[in-house]
């Protein structure tokens, strides 16, 4: 009885097995469906469009689709990822002018810089892909840059500055400097006690643009850590100052600390008597000046923020303009900033219609924004600033002056704004 149950169970398996075989058998015969590519959201072994996942890269070949036949409909597009976290590719075509980005800074400035950078990146270079040259007084390191060369659409560039550039020259009295810093201390002067800032002021006014890098270009784009362009700029700027004959350029102006510069302007003077030859015709002299250059009402444009032309700063006026400040001693004497030192070589040296006032591009550094007067602008430019944080018609901004000097009419809509 054993072996007759024994019996029966092998021929119900054996049956088992060949309606199995036979469906493995007949399903072979049947076309088999495309590998459909997934691409969901949040999937994170999705590689870039026309290419498997991470789990099928070895078992399933990608699938090809001709001119005439898609394998995928119509309307489904899978997201993009660009490769290798590089930016888009230029967008804007023709030829770029011979410029840079150029931004003094340490170390420890990385991560400041790097919102600084996408901020130019996302609303102006990605468009250019204008190079970028950085520069500190001591090497920077592997992750400054690898982080900034990371977001930067052009080419970056990595110099260190010259001790001679940055530290004090031969002529100044340290112990004159040293009790200059603790009194400006003790009546809390911003940056009074700070001898890395007057080495900072000193290079920005003098030698920045004679650095064996600076040396390849022509034109240039101050961009300081932390700070935000709040618009879309759909042109190219330094195109826009070369075809326009400008030399220099600002967002914001305001009046510097009397504190700081309390002999600035009579070194001027005597630089002007010394060299009338550098001083042009039809300057800005009404800008800096409301006595016909008796006193200096002390207009700056705000030097964190410039886009120039390096040949105008190499050129004898302005060279013979800042070593005569130099050897004056006011860097560390007092604390002459680059803000009132550029603006006065400009608004002396300069035609006044050689500098411009770029109200299209919103700009950010703490703790003041220029915003673009006008609704209609904002809207077409994307831009996200507010209009009540603007600067300009501010008490205590210079732009109303520049617009004077310059018989400008104001935006239409700025009382508004204020």
């Amino acid at each position: 009885m054993a072996g007759t149950q024994r019996y029966l169970r092998y021929i119900v398996f054996a049956l088992f097995a060949l309606v199995l075989l036979y469906f493995i058998g007949s399903s072979s015969t049947v076309p088999s469906a495309p590998s459909w590519p997934s691409y969901t959201s949040g999937d994170k072994d999705t590689l870039t469009p026309g290419k498997p996942s991470i789990h099928e890269a070895e078992e399933a070949p990608p699938v090809v689709a001709t001119p005439h036949e898609s394998h995928a409909p119509a309307a489904v597009k899978p997201p993009t990822t660009p490769a290798d976290h590089e930016l888009p590719p230029a967008t804007i075509a023709g030829d770029r002018m011979n410029a840079t980005f150029v931004t003094l800074a340490r170390n420890q400035d990385i991560w400041e810089i790097a919102k600084s950078i996408r901020h130019v990146e996302d609303r102006f270079n990605r468009k250019f892909n204008y190079d970028w040259v950085f520069l500190n007084d001591d090497d920077f390191n592997d992750e400054f840059k690898k982080v900034t060369s990371a977001l930067v659409s052009g080419k970056t560039k990595y110099g260190k500055i010259p001790k001679e550039h940055w530290s004090f020259p031969e002529w100044i009295d340290q112990d004159k400097a040293a009790r200059v810093r603790e009194e400006m201390k003790e009546k809390k002067i911003i940056y009074g006690d700070s001898i890395s800032y007057r080495h900072m002021c000193r290079y920005e006014s003098g030698f920045f643009f004679r650095h064996p890098l600076m040396l390849d270009y022509e034109w240039y784009w101050r961009v300081e850590p932390s700070v935000e362009l709040h618009c879309d700029i759909n042109y190219d700027t330094f195109k826009f100052m070369a075809e326009n004959k400008k030399k220099y350029s600002f967002t914001l102006s305001l009046y510097e600390y009397v504190e700081t510069i309390p002999t600035l302007w009579d070194a001027t003077k005597n630089f002007t008597k010394t060299f009338p030859e550098h001083v042009a015709k039809d300057n800005s002299l009404k800008f800096i000046s409301d006595d016909n250059g008796e006193t200096y009402n002390h207009c700056h444009f705000w030097s964190n923020f410039e886009i120039g032309n390096l040949n105008w700063l190499r050129s004898k006026a302005y060279i013979d303009y800042f070593e005569s400040l130099d050897h004056n001693g006011g860097f560390f004497y007092e604390r002459w900033g680059d803000a009132p030192v550029h603006s006065i070589a400009a608004a002396l040296m300069l035609k006044k219609d050689e500098i411009h006032f770029f109200n299209d591009i919103a700009y950010y550094h703490v703790p003041f924004t220029h915003c673009p007067t006008g609704e209609q602008y904002r809207l077409d430019h994307k831009c996200h600033c507010n209009p009540k944080d603007n600067f300009d018609w501010n008490g205590y901004s210079c732009t109303s002056k520049f617009y004077e000097l310059n018989d400008m009419k104001k935006p239409e809509g700025y009382d508004k704004e204020q």
